[in-house]
């Protein structure tokens, strides 16, 4: 096996073992219990999840909020969860990618003089690792998002199943969605957020929560839920009662998705014994052969 491929595996081997630890270390902190957050009024007081980006930053980086791979990404954040002008995120792309490659050109230039200080045998592929990456951050986004919108799926089916279970009660929309907090995880702060700014102005915090949602379910039961607020009648619980055969219907086909996904990873993982079992007990006899056939002619 060349060097280089040898080097090739054991970082590859490397940056897996660190991902690895860090999602066991992200696991574990998952299970720490949640204390309230102490400065959370300064995050109003700052405003750095409204503020925006100015122009001529966007000018500067070679930008502009009318480009469709900035309105692409920008409706993927959405997706995310992430209710912050994307044009941050866009800005930092493109400085990291541009300090990348000029590392990647300097390392190129000077490694004969950054080979005692830096192993170049790291910082190469590592710096090419993280421009690819970020070449490819839709992906990743996309994944994201998919992710996000299967369980904001679920919790939503949840929350409908209680809504419709509280259909004959008295009490109000606000009142049912308030009972239903301890059955979410992913959209709790946006449906505290929502049932805060209810009375203040309904009809806007169900817009903001459908933004904030950014998902179609979301918007489906943002809709079902202006729909019981103006009109709470049985014919709307009969809608509820349709949104939520066709939340069933998605979650049950992205569980169909994962089992085959999960299937080939398998399939894959199960073929990587075959070849060891090629290169120890087989390899060896095709070199003997190799060798004895050689001898002869």
């Amino acid at each position: 096996m060349p060097a280089w491929t040898e080097e090739m595996l054991r970082f590859a081997f490397f940056i897996g073992q660190y991902i690895f630890g860090m999602a066991a270390i992200y696991a574990l902190l998952q299970l720490w219990p949640e204390r309230p957050a102490r400065w959370k009024h300064l995050t109003y007081v700052t405003g750095w999840r409204t503020r925006q980006v100015p122009d001529k930053w966007l000018r500067l980086a070679f930008l502009s909020r009318q480009q469709a791979s900035f309105m692409e990404r920008e409706l993927l954040l959405a997706g995310c969860g992430i209710t912050a002008d994307a044009a941050w995120y866009v800005v930092a792309r493109r400085v990291l990618f541009c300090v990348s490659g000029v590392l990647v050109m300097i390392v190129a230039v000077g490694h004969e003089r950054l080979n005692p200080y830096i192993p170049i045998s790291y910082a190469g592929p590592a710096l090419l690792l993280i421009m690819l990456l970020i070449y490819m951050d839709l992906a990743w986004l996309r994944s994201i998002r998919k992710m996000r919108a299967l369980q904001v799926t679920k919790e939503i089916f949840v929350i409908s199943k209680q809504l419709l279970y509280l259909s004959d009660s008295s009490l109000h929309v606000h009142a049912k969605l308030l009972r239903c907090i301890p059955f979410t995880r992913a959209i709790r702060l946006d449906l505290e957020r929502l049932l805060a700014e209810w009375y203040h102005d309904a009809a806007g915090a169900l817009q903001r929560f459908k933004q904030r949602l950014g998902t179609e379910e979301g918007m489906s039961f943002v809709e079902t839920l202006d729909a019981l607020r103006l009109h709470e009648s049985p014919q709307y619980y009969e809608l509820l009662r349709v949104r939520i055969e066709d939340y069933k219907e998605k979650i049950d086909l992205a569980k169909e998705s994962r089992k085959e996904s999960t299937s080939y990873i398998l399939f894959v993982i199960a073929g990587i014994p075959i070849l060891y079992t090629f290169q120890i007990f087989i390899y060896p006899w095709v070199r003997e052969g190799q060798k004895l056939f050689q001898s002869l002619n």
